[in-house]
Parts: structure tokens; C-alpha cells; sequence
């Protein structure tokens, strides 16, 4: 499965590389975080996958945005979340998950706190 590429327009063009599933946090039930890469043009970012169940039966609710950062960002982030043995397991405790599952004192996840990002997109089927 493909999104369609924020740099050149691929439809399908950008595919999920790398990921890794960290805890939940005081909103959101799952949250992904997510290498992405055209495979048409040399576009590198990241992205973030978020659900919610809470509330009514009916009132799931989720939200997948990109964001466009430097390419020594995306190397780090990578290099991290291909340290990590288990990174479909939100509750592995390795190195990974200890450095990107961090929360604010709210208990909001707040692991990309210190990496700027130069715009944001939708990620688009």
C-alpha cells in the first residue's frame, strides 16, 4: 500500500519503511511512528499514525499526517527504530521505544519534542 507523495504528486509513490508501535498515551490508543520515502523521487519524511477507540461504540477516530523534516532527521529517527527487537510491541522497554515513547506531564506523547519539521501533509490513499 501507497500514499500519494507530497514532493512529486506519485500516486502510491510514498511507501512506510520503517516503523515502530509506541505505548499508548493519555489520547490516543495506538501511535506509529513512521519512515516514509518516494519511490519515484528522492522525497524522505516522517509520519505519525494515531487511533483512538474511547468514548461511544461509534466514535473511533484516528489521524496519519507526515511532515516534512531534514534528511539527517529521517537517518536518526531510522537508525533509532532499527535498533528496537520488537517494534510491532508497544510494550518492549529497549532503547527505541524508551527515546520515542516519551510523555509530557499530561501523558501526552511528546517523543518527537526537539526535532523541527518543515511542513506537514495528509497521507493520502
Amino acid at each position: 500500500m501507497g500514499f500519494k507523495c507530497p514532493e512529486c504528486a506519485a500516486l502510491q509513490g510514498l511507501q512506510i519503511k520503517a516503523s515502530i508501535e509506541l505505548p499508548p498515551d493519555s489520547r490516543s490508543d495506538e501511535i506509529t511512528l513512521q519512515i516514509v520515502e518516494c519511490s519515484r523521487c528522492d522525497f524522505e519524511g516522517i509520519a505519525v499514525y494515531e487511533e483512538s477507540r474511547r468514548g461511544g461504540l461509534d466514535s473511533e477516530s484516528f489521524s496519519h499526517v507526515g511532515y516534512q523534516v531534514t534528511p539527517q532527521t529521517v537517518q536518526e529517527l531510522k537508525r533509532i527504530i532499527l535498533r528496537c527487537p520488537q517494534p510491532r510491541n508497544p510494550s518492549c522497554e529497549c532503547f527505541a521505544h524508551s527515546r520515542l515513547g516519551v510523555k509530557n506531564d499530561a501523558g501526552r506523547w511528546s517523543g518527537l519534542e526537539g526535532y523541527s519539521y518543515e511542513g506537514e501533509f495528509k497521507l493520502q490513499l
